[in-house]
C-alpha cells in the first residue's frame, strides 16, 4: 500500500466544516433535465389524429379518442391520443413517429393523485400545468423513424417531349414502388378523403408484400378505372397524407398506376374472378347515358351484379372527357382502352354516335329499360362574354381538345392566348404549344388567369411542365376586351386582378383598371370552366325534376332523381373530376340494384 492510498481517505474530512446541500422538497424543487422524457404534451394546432402514435406503442398505452371541439375533416380524423401511464414506459417512440411534430414530452415527471383514472388523460385537452412546457423531449429532426422524401418519378425531359404526344411520366419500377410503399404510415386519412373511399393502406401494404394480384383486387373493390385514375386522378388523398406536413406526401396516385401496369389485360378476368360473368345475365336492363367515368363505373358494378347494361354514347369512342378532354401525353389512349375493354368484356354493350334527345328520346329509354343512369359530363365551354369574344377565331378549350383527339386538323395560329388557370387551360396550352412546335418550330402561346399563381386551380406540376415546354404562364390578369382590327384579332386587353373571391369565399373579382396589359394574339382560347348540356331531357320530364340554384339536378344519396327510374351522376352532379365520377357511378349502381329489387320509390 502506498502513502497516497493511506492519505486519500483522510482527505474527505476537509468537507466536514462545509454546510450540507439538502433538497428539502425533491418533488417540487428538482426539475428534470431539459431533454427529460416526462409527461406528454400535444399541440392540437398540429395534431391531425393520424394514430401513428397508437400504432407504434408496444404497450397499448395510447388510444385514439374523440375530443370535444375537434371535428373530423379532410386530412384530420378529429381523434386525439389518450395516454395510459399505467402502461406507458416512456420509450418516446410515439414522439419519434409523430409526422407533424405535435406530440412531445415535457420535462415534468412528478404527478401526485389518489385517483388512478387521473393517469389516463388526453394531452392538449385535459389541462395540466406542463401542457406548454418548452423543455422536454421532442422528435429529433435529424434522426427520424419516418422517411419524408418521396421516391422520384422518372419522366421525359422537356426537350424530348415538347414536340410529341408521347406519355411524359414513365412510372415506377418494382424497386421504386416498394421503397415508396415502405413510407406509408397506414393512418387511413387518405381513404377518408378519397371520394371513392379506396382502401389505400391495404393496396399499398400489398405492394410491400409483393402481392400485386391482391392489390389489383383491392383497387377494383371501389375503382374499375385504375389505369386511368393512376395517371390523371386529382389525388386529393395526397393532400391529406400525414407525411406532407413535414415532407412529401406518399405518391398514392403513382403507386395505383404501378399496380395496374403490372397486370396484363388478358389476366384481368382471371385475377378478378370474372371469367364466366358475361354468360349469366339477369332479366333486368339498365341504360346508361354517357361512356365517361361515372357511366363506366356504374356499368362495371351493375355488370358484376348480373344486370344487362347498355351504354349510349354521343361520340365515336368511350371515355368521355378522359379521352376527349385530356391530352395523350398525360393519358395515352391505349391505357384508357385497357380499363374500358375489360368492362365491355363483362357483357356491357355500347352504342356509339347516338345522341339521346335526338337519335333516341329519354322517354324511349325509360320504356325500354328498367332504370336509366345519366352521366353526361361537362362538354360545353363557357365564354368570358367580353367584347370580341364572338369572333370566329375565339375557341373553347373543350372543343379544340376534342378535335385533336378525333384526329381533325384545327386552326393553329402563330400567336395564341389562353384565358384560364385550371387543368383544362394547362392541357390546351400544352397541346397548342406542341402543335406550334411541330408546325412552326417555335412556341408562342400565353396562358393568363384571374388567379395569381399561388391560387391557380391547376395542379402545380401542370404549370411547371407547361413552362418547361416554352409556354408562358402569366397569372393575375382579368380579360377585358379582344381587340379586332379589319376583322382580325390583334390581341387581348387585360387589367390587374386584385382578388378573385370576397371575404365569404364567393367569386367576386376586383380589378385595378389603372394597371393594364396587352397580350398580342391572332387567336384566343377560352378555358374558364365547362357547362352541362341537359337538352336531352324534354320539358315534360324536366317538370318532374327538381333543380338547385346552379341548375344541377337534385338527387338523393343514391343519386336517384325525383323521377325514380332516373339516376344522375358524374360531373353534372359533383366534381368535375374523374374520381368523383367513379364514386358516383359505384354508389348509383348499388342504389339501382336496391331500386330494381323491391323499393321502387326510393333507393
Amino acid at each position: 500500500m502506498s502513502l497516497k492510498d493511506i492519505i486519500n481517505p483522510l482527505s474527505v474530512w476537509k468537507h466536514a466544516a462545509k454546510e450540507p446541500w439538502t433538497i428539502k422538497n425533491p418533488l417540487t424543487e428538482r426539475p428534470g433535465a431539459d431533454n427529460y422524457r416526462g409527461f406528454h404534451q400535444n399541440n392540437f394546432d398540429k395534431c391531425i389524429g393520424c394514430g401513428s402514435c397508437e400504432e407504434i406503442c408496444q404497450n397499448a398505452a395510447i388510444d385514439m379518442v374523440p375530443v370535444e371541439g375537434q371535428e373530423s375533416k379532410d386530412g384530420n380524423s378529429g381523434l386525439r391520443p389518450k395516454i395510459d401511464y399505467g402502461r406507458c414506459c416512456w420509450c418516446a417512440l410515439c414522439v419519434d413517429i409523430c409526422p407533424t411534430g405535435a406530440l412531445t414530452m415535457s420535462n415534468e415527471y412528478t404527478w401526485i393523485s389518489d385517483n388512478a383514472e387521473d393517469f389516463r388523460f388526453v394531452p392538449g385537452s385535459d389541462k395540466t400545468k406542463w401542457q406548454n412546457n418548452e423543455k422536454g423531449y421532442k422528435r429529433d429532426e435529424k434522426i427520424a423513424l419516418i422517411d419524408f422524401d418521396r421516391i422520384d418519378m422518372g419522366e421525359l425531359h422537356p426537350e424530348n417531349r415538347d414536340k410529341s404526344f408521347i406519355e411524359i411520366v414513365k412510372g415506377y419500377n418494382k424497386e421504386q414502388a416498394m421503397k415508396e410503399a415502405e413510407r406509408c404510415l397506414e393512418c387511413g386519412l387518405c381513404t377518408a378523403t378519397c371520394p371513392a373511399h379506396m382502401d389505400i393502406p391495404a393496396y399499398i401494404a400489398a405492394i410491400r408484400e409483393d402481392d400485386i394480384e391482391n392489390a389489383f383486387r383491392i383497387l377494383y373493390e371501389t375503382n374499375p378505372l385504375p389505369e386511368i385514375c393512376g395517371r390523371i386522378c386529382t389525388h386529393r388523398c395526397e393532400d391529406a397524407c400525414a407525411l406532407h406536413h413535414n415532407g412529401e406526401a406518399l405518391a398514392i396516385r403513382w403507386l395505383k398506376r404501378y399496380i395496374a401496369d403490372q397486370i396484363p389485360p388478358e389476366k384481368y378476368a382471371e385475377v378478378l374472378g370474372t371469367e364466366h360473368l358475361a354468360d349469366d345475365r339477369l332479366d333486368k336492363k339498365v341504360a346508361i347515358i354517357g361512356a365517361g367515368p361515372s357511366g363506366l363505373s356504374a356499368a362495371y358494378y351493375l355488370a358484376v351484379m348480373g344486370y344487362q347494361v347498355k351504354i349510349f354514347e354521343a361520340l365515336p369512342n368511350s371515355g368521355g372527357m378522359m379521352r376527349y378532354g385530356i391530352p395523350d401525353y398525360r393519358l395515352p389512349y391505349e391505357q384508357i382502352d385497357k380499363d374500358i375493354d375489360y368492362i365491355l368484356s363483362l357483357g356491357v354493350e355500347v352504342q356509339f354516335d347516338t345522341r339521346i334527345g335526338i337519335d333516341i328520346t329519354l322517354e324511349q329509354l325509360h320504356a325500354d329499360f328498367d332504370a336509366v343512369f345519366a352521366g353526361t359530363g361537362l362538354h360545353l365551354g363557357r365564354s368570358t362574354r367580353i367584347p370580341g369574344s364572338e369572333h370566329a377565331r375565339v375557341y373553347f378549350a373543350t372543343d379544340l381538345l376534342r378535335e385533336v383527339t378525333l384526329g381533325n386538323e384545327i386552326d393553329l395560329a402563330k400567336k395564341i392566348v389562353v384565358i384560364g388557370g385550371g387543368n383544362v387551360a394547362m392541357d390546351i396550352t400544352r397541346t397548342l404549344a406542341r402543335l406550334q412546335n411541330q408546325a412552326y418550330g417555335e412556341v408562342n402561346v400565353v396562358a393568363t388567369s384571374l388567379e395569381t399563381e399561388d391560387i391557380m386551380p391547376a395542379d402545380r406540376e401542370e404549370i411547371v411542365e407547361a413552362r418547361e415546354e416554352k409556354a408562358l404562364i402569366i397569372p393575375g390578369w382579368g380579360p377585358k376586351e379582344i381587340e379586332i382590327e379589319n376583322g382580325q384579332i390583334k390581341g387581348l386587353h387585360a387589367v390587374k386582378c386584385l382578388s378573385v373571391f370576397d371575404e365569404a369565399g364567393s367569386f367576386s373579382p376586383k380589378f385595378d383598371d389603372n394597371q393594364k396589359k396587352f397580350f398580342e394574339a391572332d387567336m384566343i382560347v377560352e378555358s374558364i370552366g365547362q357547362g352541362m348540356d341537359l337538352s336531352y331531357i324534354s320539358d315534360n320530364l324536366k317538370a318532374g325534376l327538381d333543380f338547385n340554384a346552379r341548375g344541377r339536378i337534385k338527387v338523393n344519396d343514391g343519386f336517384q332523381s325525383d323521377l325514380k327510374w332516373l339516376f344522375v351522376g358524374g360531373d353534372i352532379i359533383q366534381g368535375p373530376d374523374v374520381i368523383h365520377g367513379i364514386a358516383n357511378g359505384h354508389i348509383a349502381a348499388n342504389a339501382i340494384d336496391k331500386y330494381l329489387n323491391g323499393n321502387k320509390e326510393k333507393a
